[in-house]
């Protein structure tokens, strides 16, 4: 299977300003105030269109389904940064689940080698757009030493 079979089966569209290929599969329609409860998507990695950083304002439980493993770096709010590895290889160290908390900056590609990558991701209280922003790099590297050092750029 390829990444333009997985988009066109699955009716994926490009994600704006973050990157990669979604669709959204779910919306409650219970709300909180102007939010609905949650929202599911599918998304979908390339090389030639990784997740770019950025944050929303709500939890977001990544799901991995199929294809090539991927990394995510998250930047939490208190400086730390993390690396996890979305895939199937348990022995690894990999994991076909993780949480990023609220207001956690993330960036997410796939590991040398890897191809495409279909995931999904579970937003409570659900996704809007206008709770969604992009992350400036070098900006985020200052106020985030550990992750500069990570990607080498401290």
């Amino acid at each position: 299977m390829t990444a333009e079979q997985v988009i066109r089966e699955l009716g994926l569209v490009p994600l704006p300003a973050e990157g990669g290929y979604y669709r959204e599969t779910f919306r409650s329609p219970i709300t909180v105030g102007h939010r609905s409860c949650g929202t599911a998507i599918y998304y979908l990695l390339t090389n030639d269109s990784p997740s770019r950083l950025h944050r929303v304002s709500s939890d977001e439980q990544w799901h991995f389904y199929l294809g090539d493993p991927a990394e995510q770096i998250q930047l939490l709010p208190d400086g730390m940064a993390l690396r996890h590895i979305l895939g199937t290889d348990l022995l690894a160290g990999q994991r076909p689940q993780l949480m990023v908390p609220a207001r956690a900056w993330q960036s997410t590609r796939l590991l040398p080698g890897g191809q495409w990558a279909l995931c999904g991701a579970t937003v409570t209280p659900g996704f809007e757009f206008t709770d969604f922003e992009i992350g400036e790099e070098e900006i985020l590297a200052v106020e985030h030493a550990a992750w500069a050092k990570m990607l080498g750029r401290g």
